[in-house]
């Protein structure tokens, strides 16, 4: 391809990309080191019958003519990445002088906003993405299986997950373990607890969310994987038959192989995915169980006091914290492809 032809083929994309992607990005960085103006403040005399007192109220004209003047707001360099919401220095260091042991030193991370929030983020990532992926692989392989008569209605219900909207599909499941909801009778039951509540219970809830993660996740792994197996070289199944390997044997040594690229394209949309997880702690009302970065941002724009600058700043560590969990996975894909054939 000519480089003329190919710089007017890729031009449309870039151009989005960059009016889409960098200029948020760049406006969202920019925004994280400055923070609101102070309300600028008045006192005036108010005399009465008794005599005069002080009384302070907000300059209206003043406080909007500053922030007018300049519409940021106030220079605050990585003060908040610092500060107790975000990264907390000053508490992380005087926790682990005090604390005594990992164990103390880590009750005390989280305690703080953002440690919380990352904890459960981290955790949901690192359960859901590999179980999305190997639940997603053996329905895959299932569904495939079946016979070509009964494929169309298993597709179907195997998507059905996927189709319904996350906030839908997070509510039917809240309901349902309810203490009053199937999956939560069950387990009142099952326990001979008729006091447990998933609702009340922190690990439960966390599993729950979990669960939730890979329900709704799993059958977008099985339609990459699916359109995958079609592809699979049947000469090579068949001398793999030949040669009397098993069913497992093939599948080890012919199909996953075979699909290992796709394995990693599937990683790389579910880490970026689970990594914002939003959806199911607003769905579940499990912000008092567990919090994550995606949740404390929507946390700091809501209410009457919008913390722009808060928001921008966790916008950042997100980012940055999905470039890190990324950077394994595309240094060894571009290794691979950097290989001479």
């Amino acid at each position: 391809m000519k480089h003329s032809t190919f710089f007017w083929f890729v031009l449309p994309s870039a151009f989005l990309m960059l009016l889409f992607i960098a200029l948020p990005v760049a406006s969202v960085v920019t925004q994280s080191l400055y923070t609101a103006h102070e309300q600028v403040l008045v006192t005036v005399e108010n005399c009465g019958p008794f005599g005069c007192k002080p009384v302070t109220s907000i300059d209206q004209e003043a406080t909007q003519a500053l922030n007018a003047d300049k519409p940021l707001g106030k220079w605050a360099g990585l003060d908040i990445y610092k500060d107790r919401n975000h990264l907390a220095f000053s508490e992380v260091a005087s926790a682990w002088v005090n604390v005594d042991g990992l164990p103390d030193f880590g009750k005390t991370l989280l305690n703080l906003p953002f440690y919380k929030a990352m904890a459960f983020t981290l955790t949901y990532t690192f359960v859901v993405t590999p179980l999305t992926i190997i639940f997603g692989f053996f329905i895959a392989v299932a569904v495939n299986s079946v016979a070509k008569a009964l494929k169309g209605p298993t597709i179907f219900l195997t998507l059905l997950p996927f189709i319904v909207t996350p906030l839908v599909g997070s509510l039917i499941l809240f309901w349902m373990v309810d203490a009053r909801g199937i999956l939560g009778t069950g387990l009142q039951w099952l326990t001979n607890n008729p006091d447990l509540s998933v609702k009340a219970s922190t690990p439960l809830m966390w599993i729950m969310l979990m669960v939730y993660g890979i329900w709704h996740a799993a059958p977008f792994a099985f339609v990459v994987f699916y359109a995958g197996l079609q592809t699979v070289n049947s000469e090579s199944l068949e001398a793999a038959m030949i040669d009397g390997a098993n069913r497992w044997e093939r599948i080890r040594y012919v199909v996953i192989p075979h699909l290992f690229p796709l394995v990693t394209f599937v990683a790389l949309i579910q880490l970026m995915d689970n990594f914002r997880v939003f959806e199911p702690i607003v769905s579940f009302s499990a912000q008092a169980h567990a919090t994550s970065l995606s949740y404390a941002i929507f946390n700091d724009l809501g209410g009457e006091t919008r913390l722009l600058s808060s928001a921008a700043a966790t916008s950042v560590l997100t980012i940055i914290g999905i470039a890190i969990l990324l950077s394994p996975v595309l240094i060894r894909t571009y290794r691979d492809f950097s290989k001479p054939s």
